[in-house]
């Protein structure tokens, strides 16, 4: 299994919440991890998004299918977003366009086997991987990538 955390992309300020839309600078980072997750996704990547219009707006730059699943919205836990990407038992990678800090705790839940709030970057994205060796499965940060290292 592989499990892609995509943290929206700068929105901003405002209320309400759910209506937040990206700047100019959070467009220009959703289309840079676009470009690069369009060159390194899978064809058969699942991929869920948060209602939220900042993450909408940050999925329609990758150009793909994509499902909008109210398990991801800002007011979710990791269990719910866990659920929704069927971890671990999906065949196929599960890419989420979610917020803070659900994608943090899913990240350090996963890496660390710990409850933490691990602080994911607006715009960046974490690749999360399985492991199977024998009866040992274990998870590994595969990738970690953010706009400002792609090139203009």
């Amino acid at each position: 299994m592989e499990l892609i955390l995509w943290r929206h992309a700068e929105a901003e300020i405002g209320e309400p919440d759910e209506g937040r839309k990206l700047t100019a600078k959070g467009q220009k980072q959703a289309w840079k991890m676009a470009d690069w997750l369009d060159r390194n996704l899978p064809e058969s990547c699942r991929i869920l998004v948060s209602p939220a219009a900042r993450t909408v707006e940050t999925a329609i730059a990758l150009n793909r299918k994509f499902r909008i699943h109210e398990d991801l919205a800002p007011h979710r836990n990791a269990a719910d977003l866990l659920a929704a990407a069927n971890w671990p038992d999906s065949r196929e990678p599960v890419l989420i366009v979610g917020h803070q800090p659900t994608l943090g705790l899913v990240a350090a839940q996963l890496l660390s086997g710990q409850p933490q709030e691990w602080s994911i970057r607006k715009g960046n994205i974490w690749w999360i991987a399985q492991r199977e060796r024998g009866d040992i499965t274990t998870n590994f940060l595969r990738a970690v990538m953010a706009p400002e290292l792609i090139g203009k």
